[in-house]
């Protein structure tokens, strides 16, 4: 089973495009299969007058400032990203963004195959309406909406030329950092139950735990937060994982995805190396005559190497025995 890593670099740059390269390179280095960033307009997004979330009030230095004045901060122009593509592409890995905004989607339709939508997005009529028309691959994450809102979304997603097979949800909740008592895994299988589309998981839980669960559960998708160092001023620096973490989390899902077959009846490889060392057959429980008739009193069953299967004990009873047999010698008719 391919699981799709995605390392969330989303402003973990801190609007520097130097360090939106380096977290490109670090996402490629640590294996994982795309690298993701925010394209977003201030303007459109956020009045000047909005205050930040108790989180990013906590992760970032300026106190007295306000969404509007930290998203112009955390921002990249067109240029950039022009850049960061180009990077992305020399270096050979997956580009992907998230868009906020009509005219970021604009911008990015013509440079992504695929199209990723924000929690604070699912309600954004327009850049639903705008995004489905275009029918690219769609990755939704859910958080902060119950399934209703959901609903909604993807009915004017259809609407509006959506392909449902394009659409993969994301199991999500927007609490920077989620409790774990919080995360609802199984949120994520009966939104595919629900919605008849893929699903995978973002996660915004400290550590590892909640995204091991969603892929022994089934997600396609990853989605984490990378830095290059949990100190840094911002958002979310602080419910990310650095580098070493992401490559801890990229090896255990690779390794999760390994056991995450169906065994089809037969015995494995593996097991068939210790069948005949561990598995009992019959021998002699005592001394048994030549010409005496097998019983249940004068058989049992250990581990020879070889031999008649205890489970076969019937197919023998009150047959007489050919040759004399002592005490635990394997039986054989």
């Amino acid at each position: 089973m391919k699981v799709n890593i995605i390392a969330e670099a989303g402003v973990n740059h801190n609007g520097s495009i130097f360090k939106a390269k380096k977290l490109a390179l670090e996402a490629k280095k640590i294996g994982a299969d795309y690298v993701k960033f925010q394209i977003f307009n201030p303007d459109e997004i956020a009045l000047d007058s909005l205050e930040k979330t108790a989180y990013q009030k906590k992760n970032t230095n300026n106190k007295l400032d306000n969404q509007y004045d930290m998203l112009k901060q955390l921002s990249l122009s067109h240029e950039d990203f022009n850049k960061l593509i180009r990077y992305c592409k020399k270096i050979d890995i997956k580009f992907l963004a998230s868009v906020f905004d009509v005219s970021s989607l604009n911008y990015l339709k013509n440079k992504s195959k695929i199209i990723k939508i924000g929690s604070s997005e699912i309600s954004n009529f327009f850049l639903l309406q705008e995004v489905a028309k275009l029918n690219k691959e769609l990755i939704i994450s859910t958080g902060m909406c119950d399934f209703i809102t959901i609903k909604k979304a993807i009915k004017l997603l259809y609407k509006n030329g959506q392909d449902k097979k394009k659409i993969t949800l994301l199991h999500c909740n927007s609490a920077y950092p989620t409790p774990l008592s919080d995360v609802n895994i199984l949120t994520m299988n009966r939104l595919s139950e629900t919605f008849k589309v893929s699903v995978g998981y973002s996660d915004h839980a400290l550590g590892k735990d909640a995204v091991y669960a969603a892929v022994a559960l089934g997600a396609k998708i990853i989605e984490k937060h990378l830095t290059l160092n949990k100190n840094l001023n911002g958002p979310d620096h602080k419910i990310s994982l650095n580098p070493v973490e992401f490559k801890e989390m990229v090896d255990g899902i690779r390794n999760i995805t390994k056991t995450l077959n169906l065994k089809k009846g037969k015995l494995t490889k593996s097991e068939k190396e210790n069948e005949s060392l561990i598995k009992k057959f019959l021998v002699a429980k005592n001394y048994i005559k030549k010409g005496e008739k097998f019983t249940l009193d004068n058989l049992t069953a250990k581990r020879t190497g070889g031999g008649i299967e205890s489970m076969k004990i019937k197919s023998i009873l009150k047959k007489k025995a050919k040759i004399n047999f002592v005490k635990n010698e394997i039986i054989k008719i």
